[in-house]
């Protein structure tokens, strides 16, 4: 079995179809692949894929495999990442990410901590989804990560930096932005925009929890897949939209937020890689607590 095998058998299950994953994915045959496939299921003794109404579909063995396929590979990428770095040791560096729109409270902190090393570091920030910055930890590309506390990231670690209230998000002229807190049952008749499942999972499971709770049964009727789509929704739609107390950082004028009472909380956690070994990231581990006094007191919190 090759490297290439699990890029291949990952691609069409993902895909859900050999053609697609051939054409767009690996820029290779079709037949090639499909060759590609058997072999690896010869080898295996099993088959991995089977045809179903809705396409290529994965076996009990092919969704078992998938897991630790994905592993497996972001292990090869997390190895070569090492290697580059290594290759490289008269400079150090390290990698930030942050949840989009938590740059703005926690990375002036950061960099604060940082001031004395920045002649001798190279620091890359990034901004992404938070399912992204998770990916990066497990690859080796990111060092350290503010982020949701996600579920199926094999070898990370996640420390709790706060807990922040969703609140409700709506147009300025909305009928409940007169009101100084919204009650959940507020919510039940109106256009609802939602959260992706994939993109905020962390968030999305925290609503739908609120609402069973209150017995509330709300289907969006739209759903964001960022916060700038919810902000766009949210505008265009005239609905609401429920976020976390963050994106109040990206609003525009013509869009205002409301507490909830017995608002539902989602976690923010630092996250990093336990097999990462960066003398940097140990510093910033160790002055957490430093980091998070700065950002409180800033916000009066």
């Amino acid at each position: 079995m090759e490297l290439r095998h699990l890029r291949y058998f990952v691609a069409v299950a993902e895909e859900g179809s050999f053609s697609v994953a051939a054409e767009k994915r690996l820029h290779t045959a079709q037949p090639s692949l499909s060759r590609q496939i058997h072999d690896l299921e010869l080898e295996l003794g099993v088959q991995l894929f089977v045809r179903g109404p809705r396409g290529i579909e994965l076996t009990p063995s092919g969704r078992v495999f998938l897991d630790h396929a994905r592993v497996a590979l972001l292990q090869v990428e997390a190895a070569a990442e090492a290697a580059r770095r290594a290759a490289q040791p008269e400079k150090s560096a390290i990698t930030i990410g942050f949840l989009t729109g938590y740059e703005m409270d926690w990375l002036p902190a950061v960099m604060n901590i940082l001031r004395s090393k920045l002649q001798s570091t190279e620091i890359t920030i990034r901004s992404e989804d938070s399912p992204d910055l998770a990916a990066g930890l497990v690859r080796g590309m990111i060092d350290l990560a503010f982020l949701r506390p996600e579920k199926h990231a094999a070898g990370l670690q996640f420390k709790l930096l706060r807990q922040d209230p969703v609140l409700a998000f709506m147009p300025s002229d909305h009928p409940l932005a007169a009101r100084s807190a919204i009650r959940p049952q507020d919510l039940a008749n109106e256009v609802y925009v939602g959260v992706s499942p994939v993109r905020a999972l962390v968030l999305r499971t925290a609503i739908e929890r609120f609402f069973k709770r209150h017995g509330l049964t709300i289907k969006p009727a739209h759903q964001a897949e960022n916060l700038a789509m919810a902000v766009s929704l949210i505008a265009s739609t005239g609905g609401i939209s429920l976020l976390p107390l963050y994106a109040q950082n990206l609003l525009p004028k013509t869009i205002i937020s409301r507490p909830i009472q017995g608002a539902p909380m989602v976690d923010l956690v630092i996250g990093y890689n336990e097999a990462n070994g960066s003398p940097m990231l140990k510093f910033l581990l160790s002055k957490l607590d430093e980091i998070k006094f700065q950002v409180s007191s800033r916000n009066g919190r």
